[in-house]
């Protein structure tokens, strides 16, 4: 059962929202001695509670020794060390009462989360644009780059976020990835998506059973070698039917055509040293290209298009020769 929604919140503090906890019964009578034991990932709260930074449900500061009792409520805001800055900006692509369209770069985050927090798309926009209310309608991988959309009024959330549920906005990605001369195009992938289990958690992995997955690929041109040993290219427009977690990468992977600088499929890499960072010269060559659906509330058809272009494709030209077999 989801849980009330507070009647009031504190304001963002630098474009982070304020998170609340609620205590439970147990052998504490303080918040001073409930909150290290209930979040213990913060070692700094007696610091915060004599900062005046945890507040209770009126906004009153709470004291380490304030009692604590079940059921009452505290706000916080989460805090990380100092985050490496990545290098690449928030293109805003359309801005409303009603909605907020951006390009969001490879390597950026959406949404705080783990040690990511100054250095999402969520907190740089409403720190940037002034919104506190701003919320993401959909997600893209960190990897990802592409058209992001948020909504900007809390009352119009549900009828937009029904288009996603509901399958009524059409997407359309572009990805570099192997080139494979005996497919027949377009090519329509339908499979079972489940996450892994165990070590590998992060995966998703085709099982047998009902498709709930589905997307469909198409070529749009083959891309020159580099260098007389390296692998055939091609350019692909994919557009998924459903919106599966990982289901592109996880298609493309099943299909022997692994997307460019994919670090999960077909094989888990070890995950990036948090001190050196990622490799920026490499990043995913996944775009979400367009977002095209009937607003709900004003009626009118919206279409949002990524001014962004994949790395790979920046310097190249298609072979000569024929080209591709057109698309039905």
């Amino acid at each position: 059962m989801a849980r009330p929604r507070p009647a009031w919140r504190p304001p963002a503090r630098d474009g982070v929202g304020a998170s609340r906890v609620a205590a439970t019964p147990g052998p504490w009578c303080t918040w001073g001695t409930f909150l290290p034991q209930r979040l213990p990932a913060a070692p700094d709260w007696p610091e915060r509670l004599a900062r005046g930074d945890v507040l209770d449900a009126n906004g009153q500061p709470l004291r380490a020794d304030s009692p604590c009792t079940p059921g009452q409520v505290a706000w916080y805001w989460r805090a990380l060390p100092p985050e490496p800055r990545v290098p690449f900006e928030i293109d805003v692509l359309h801005r409303c009462e009603h909605l907020v369209a951006v390009d969001k770069p490879h390597f950026l985050p959406v949404t705080p989360g783990g040690r990511y927090l100054q250095e999402t798309v969520l907190v740089r926009l409403k720190r940037e644009l002034g919104i506190d209310t701003l919320v993401p309608l959909h997600r893209l991988d960190r990897e990802t780059a592409g058209v992001l959309l948020f909504t900007v009024q809390p009352g119009l959330r549900r009828p937009y976020h029904e288009l996603f549920l509901q399958r009524r906005v059409h997407k359309v990605y572009e990805a570099v990835a192997p080139w494979r001369a005996d497919l027949e195009w377009p090519v329509l992938r339908r499979s079972r998506l489940v996450e892994r289990a165990g070590e590998a958690f992060m995966q998703m992995q085709e099982v047998e059973g009902e498709a709930n997955a589905e997307t469909r690929v198409e070529l749009l041109r083959r891309l020159p070698r580099d260098g007389d040993d390296a692998e055939p290219r091609a350019h692909y427009r994919l557009q998924p039917i459903t919106g599966r977690k990982h289901q592109l990468r996880v298609h493309m992977a099943a299909l022997g055509m692994p997307i460019d600088g994919d670090r999960i499929y077909p094989r888990l890499l070890p995950p990036e040293d948090p001190l050196a960072g990622p490799d920026y010269r490499q990043p995913l060559q996944l775009l979400a290209r367009e977002l095209t659906f009937d607003d709900p509330v004003t009626g009118q058809c919206r279409s949002f298009s990524s001014r962004l272009q994949l790395r790979a494709l920046q310097e190249v030209q298609a072979l000569p020769g024929p080209p591709a077999p057109p698309n039905p």
